[in-house]
Parts: C-alpha cells; sequence; structure tokens
C-alpha cells in the first residue's frame, strides 16, 4: 500500500497533467460518427501510453445509452474492456522492448521523466500486480502502468491475468457509473464534474490509508523489538541464575 501512494505522490507531484486534450464536443461526434468501435479505439489508445480521454468516452457512450438507447451498455462495457487490455498489452510490449530509452527520448512529450521512474522500478519488483490491476482506476497510472510493468520486464502471464481482471472490472464500473448517472443528472458535463472530484477523493483516501498502515506497520515494528529485547533480557537472566545454580550444586 505504502509503495502504491509512494508512485501516485510522484506522479502528482511531478506531471503536470494538461486539460482535455480532446474537447467534448468532439468526443461526442466521434462517438456519433462511428459508435462502439470509437469506445474501444479511444481506450486502446490511452491504455498503450497515449494521454487521450478513454475514460471520458466510456462514460459519455454510458449516459448516452442511457438518455436516448442508440447504444448498448453491454456492448459499450465489452468494448472498453478490449481496448484496455488490448492497449495495455501494447504498452506492454512498448515497454519491455524500448524501456527507459523510449522515456528518455520521448517521455518530456508524454508528461513522464526519467526521475519519476526510480520509485516506479522499485514498486514494481514488489508490487507490480497491484499496480497492473489498481492502475486502471488512476488516470496517470492508467496510461503508464502497462509501459512500466514491461520495461520492469513483469511476467506476461502474470501481467494478463491482472490487467484482464483490471479492464474488466473498470470497464464495468465506468459503464454502470455512466449509465446511471444518465438516468439522474441532465447533462454530462455534471458527470464530468463528479468524476473529477472522485478520483481527488479517492487519491487522498489512499494517501491516508496509506499512512494509517505505515503507521501501524511502524508501532508493529517497535513492539516486535521490544518483545524480542525483553526475551533477550529474560534470557540472559535465566542462564545467570542457571549457571549460579550449577555452582550451588557442584559446591553441594
Amino acid at each position: 500500500m505504502i509503495y502504491l501512494a509512494s508512485l501516485l505522490t510522484a506522479f502528482s507531484a511531478h506531471i503536470a497533467f494538461p486539460g482535455p486534450l480532446i474537447s467534448l464536443q468532439t468526443l461526442q461526434n466521434v462517438l456519433n460518427a462511428i459508435g462502439y468501435p470509437a469506445v474501444t479505439l479511444f481506450v486502446l489508445i490511452e491504455s498503450a501510453g497515449i494521454p487521450v480521454p478513454g475514460e471520458s468516452i466510456v462514460l459519455l457512450a454510458s449516459f448516452t445509452a442511457a438518455t436516448d438507447h442508440q447504444l448498448q451498455l453491454p456492448i459499450i462495457i465489452a468494448c472498453a474492456a478490449a481496448g484496455a487490455i488490448i492497449g495495455d498489452n501494447i504498452g506492454y510490449v512498448i515497454g519491455r522492448v524500448g524501456g527507459r530509452a523510449i522515456v528518455e527520448r520521448f517521455g518530456k512529450y508524454f508528461f513522464l521523466k526519467p526521475h519519476h521512474l526510480d520509485q516506479a522500478e522499485r514498486f514494481f519488483a514488489r508490487q507490480g500486480e497491484k499496480a497492473v490491476f489498481f492502475g486502471r482506476f488512476f488516470a496517470l497510472l492508467r496510461i503508464w502502468a502497462a509501459f512500466l510493468a514491461g520495461m520492469n520486464r513483469m511476467r506476461w502471464s502474470k501481467f494478463l491475468l491482472y490487467n484482464a481482471a483490471g479492464g474488466i472490472v473498470w470497464a464495468t464500473l465506468a459503464g454502470l457509473t455512466g449509465y446511471t448517472a444518465g438516468n439522474l443528472l441532465h447533462s454530462f458535463g455534471q458527470l464530468d464534474q463528479i468524476e473529477g472530484t472522485l478520483a481527488w477523493i479517492t487519491v487522498g483516501t489512499i494517501a491516508v490509508l496509506a499512512l494509517g498502515w505505515m503507521l501501524w506497520r511502524h508501532r508493529r515494528k517497535k513492539s516486535k523489538v521490544q518483545e524480542e529485547q525483553t526475551v533477550k533480557e529474560q534470557t540472559l537472566i535465566d542462564g545467570a541464575a542457571h549457571e549460579v545454580l550449577e555452582k550451588q550444586e557442584s559446591k553441594v
């Protein structure tokens, strides 16, 4: 948990993530023009490491499905999951083949710098599975988790398992969120604002939980040290008592 919080903190503190690169109206136009493939395409591109609004188009498509019924929610979810899985695998291959060399040459164009990778490398060595699964639910990690997994040589079979699980769960939750909002809200803009607020709440919650976990672990470690010291002292006392007893017995 603490490694995930550190990774999120590093990305949030050092990466100046831009405003929307593609307007809501453009997303709506693309969705109207090609329908379901737009969902798969945007999610795939985002998952492969290019910052386009993949999650936004899933929410928009689901919202639209609830308001005008031209799209079907199960198909939207399936398209989003497929895009997430395929895109992440592309990102994984790119990271495995190019790795740090790509970041050093092109990372500045996508808001990732070489020194941002230090904590990520340590984290993936210990908790790569969690990053792949939970990274799907955070904008910056959603873009880079697969690349980092490949760069750090995470076993592909393990990556695929957690990648697929995360993609399916994320697509389902995003689709249900957009569809529910479509039945309750008056405009998609309201959902977009709620999404941003929830993202910060989620990061804050993880930071608080990580801090609590770190304090608990520190207290546990301190308690364990004290117990070991007590046992050590008791052993010394018992040893001394045993020596005294042996001396007394030898005199007798």
